[in-house]
């Protein structure tokens, strides 16, 4: 058995939804814990998924021990920026999906973690081990992964309490106006296609900053910090708020592209936390692929 312990930031519509969000567990999943009476909201039993979250909710889930699948180790590339007992900075390529999920097992960064990284922490259960937070399939860079429980539970305190800092950087079509500023709207799942994000009304409220770092005579590159971490944020406000799409972004931006690319010219360029063991600050930063780097090249010898 295992528990995972949660503090809610503000009012959510559903407990089952709230909890998908914020320990990577699939709403399924929880549902039949919920069913089983293994979450607790402020010590009480709660099996209904429709249940409100209510502000500062003191959330327990008890996960029973999970049947083991066969997710096969792989001889898998990869980036390990820094690791020590406790855990691992790695620098996703594009491409590369975190963890196994709608029955593809193999060939993600999980297959991969299995196979270079000797331990990693079972919170998330046997098909996301280590897995603290995430990075879209097709959006390089920095994600920090825990190679105990401890370990695990103190990273994901961070990200909830906003102290662990995320940068990234990407390529937006046309020229921003502003060199910097704050987009606040909320995000949920769009109305019309439930596999797409949408700013909508009742989503959860997602933060991003952005800052200006180059500008071309048809694009603009930008530094985004997330200051909340929702499923798609900086692409979503990116081209619903600011109404600049990432190049590359086929879902939220252009069907048809200027440059050859596999997919977004999004990357998760600095990460910076607290040890949980240790107490030290750490601050990890990852240069730009050279396929994005190429694109900006293009752009500056227009630019001259």
């Amino acid at each position: 058995m295992r528990t995972i312990q949660l503090t809610s930031e503000s009012q959510y519509r559903r407990l089952d939804a709230f909890l998908a969000e914020n320990t990577n567990l699939t709403r399924s999943h929880i549902q039949k814990v919920m069913a089983d009476g293994g979450v607790t909201v402020n010590g009480k039993v709660v099996t209904k998924a429709s249940t409100s979250v209510k502000e500062d909710a003191e959330i327990v889930v008890t996960l029973p021990d999970e049947i083991p699948l066969d997710i096969p180790a792989q001889n898998i590339p990869l980036d390990i920026v820094y690791q020590d007992e406790h855990l691992a900075v790695i620098n996703k390529p594009q491409g590369m999906t975190v963890h196994p999920a709608n029955n593809v097992y193999t060939d993600t960064l999980v297959n991969a973690l299995l196979y270079h990284v000797t331990d990693l922490s079972g919170i998330n259960g046997v098909l996301r081990p280590g897995i603290v937070h995430r990075l879209d399939k097709d959006t390089s860079g920095l994600l920090v992964v825990a190679k105990n429980d401890v370990a695990h539970v103190e990273l994901q305190k961070q990200i909830q309490a906003k102290t662990c800092k995320r940068i990234y950087w990407a390529l937006l079509e046309g020229v921003l106006k502003q060199d910097d500023g704050i987009v606040d709207a909320p995000i949920g799942r769009c109305p019309t296609d439930r596999k797409k994000m949408d700013v909508v009304a009742d989503g959860r409220r997602a933060q991003t900053h952005y800052t200006v770092v180059e500008r071309f005579a048809t694009h603009t590159l930008v530094q985004f910090e997330l200051k909340t971490g929702r499923t798609h944020q900086i692409r979503v406000h990116a081209s619903k708020v600011l109404h600049h799409p990432v190049v590359g972004d086929k879902t939220y931006g252009f069907k048809a592209q200027k440059f050859a690319l596999d997919g977004q010219l999004l990357h998760a360029k600095t990460l910076s936390f607290v040890h949980p063991h240790t107490g030290e600050q750490m601050t990890f930063s990852a240069p730009l692929p050279d396929y994005f780097q190429r694109v900006l090249t293009t752009l500056r010898n227009k630019n001259n």
